[in-house]
């Protein structure tokens, strides 16, 4: 129903792709204004409506930068405060969002600051903490700010350009915008890809000649993890067991848990959800809950049996020290 939904959808994805067009033009041509910042801006970002593992990626360049001195902003998608916020020990989830409270919590030496206007939150960061290097966190189609580095990522079954534009395909900005970033990362790519598919894959993208093309793949910690204890997949086996999930594409946790041996519930929800007071009761009915560490945020509060899984971007020898000699010249 849904793939049928958006195939009648397409005059409208026509009317959408002229509007990101135009947009775009006025930026290129100089009739809207894009500000460069004194203070390094890396920005994270992709083309299309979530699932491309920004935040693993910013999570790796944090620990990349580490002992530097770092900031991270994002605009805080569906928190409940309004303007800047810098992140301090008493914010909590419905302050920061989601994704910047993981950040918030997950590396604590940091800096964490969220703000639907990036024009301000980098003043407000610059001001009250001057950092070495911002990282800001799904900003690609946001030009009002020029970062000095633009790192755009794509997942390896879904790459850009052979998507289309909303509502038909996931594309929320042009394809035509690829040639705004230094770096293109193809993510979720299947362990071990050999040198031939990705030579492929680099052609289908059609990199500019200043432009570097990295692969990576995601990999999962080992165990299940909540703050007061941890389990194995043995520990799980045979266990009345739900899975949980609020984000944009559940399937690879999906089945890398059925190739674990698992056997689950799955309740499939938006990204970003929040959990009502009846869903939560129906969680309860499972003897454990597994989530992602995204999703443990907006459940921990609630349910005392819920564990959620650590992924991280995994890169070869060459693409991670591509990866890290770029983003330590940076600063």
């Amino acid at each position: 129903m849904q793939q049928f939904l958006r195939r009648i959808a397409f005059p409208f994805s026509l009317i959408y792709a002229l509007v990101v067009l135009i947009r775009n033009f006025l930026y290129d041509n100089g009739f809207f204004k894009s500000i460069s910042y004194k203070t390094p801006i890396v920005c994270v970002g992709n083309l299309s409506v979530g699932g491309t593992g920004k935040t693993p990626m910013i999570e790796y360049l944090i620990r990349l930068y580490e002992g530097r001195t770092v900031a991270v902003l994002s605009r805080g998608y569906k928190r409940k405060s309004s303007g800047f916020l810098l992140a301090s020990p008493e914010s909590s989830v419905t302050d920061l969002g989601d994704e910047p409270y993981q950040l918030h919590k997950k590396f604590p030496d940091i800096f964490v600051a969220v703000d639907a206007d990036r024009r301000n939150g980098i003043v407000e960061l610059e001001k009250r903490v001057k950092p070495d290097v911002i990282l800001l966190d799904d900003a690609f189609q946001h030009r009002k700010v020029k970062p000095k580095y633009s790192i755009l990522l794509t997942t390896y079954n879904n790459l850009y350009v052979d998507d289309w534009y909303l509502p038909t395909g996931d594309l929320r900005d042009s394809k035509l915008e690829a040639g705004r970033a230094e770096m293109i990362i193809v993510t979720k790519c299947p362990e071990g890809l050999s040198l031939e598919k990705k030579t492929e894959v680099s052609q289908k993208l059609k990199p500019n000649p200043t432009q570097k093309v990295l692969f990576c793949s995601l990999v999962y910690n080992d165990v299940f993890k909540n703050p007061n204890s941890s389990l194995a997949p043995s520990d799980i086996k045979g266990v009345n067991t739900a899975l949980v999930t609020g984000i944009a594409s559940p399937e690879p946790l999906v089945s890398h848990l059925k190739n674990l041996g698992i056997d689950f519930q799955h309740f499939r929800y938006g990204d970003h959800h929040y959990f009502s007071d009846q869903e939560i009761e129906k969680f309860k009915d499972f003897k454990i809950v597994l989530t992602t560490e995204k999703d443990f945020t907006r459940l921990e509060s609630k349910l005392s049996n819920v564990f959620y899984l650590e992924i991280a971007h995994s890169f070869n020898e060459d693409d991670y020290e591509t990866l890290r000699r770029t983003m330590i010249e940076l600063i």
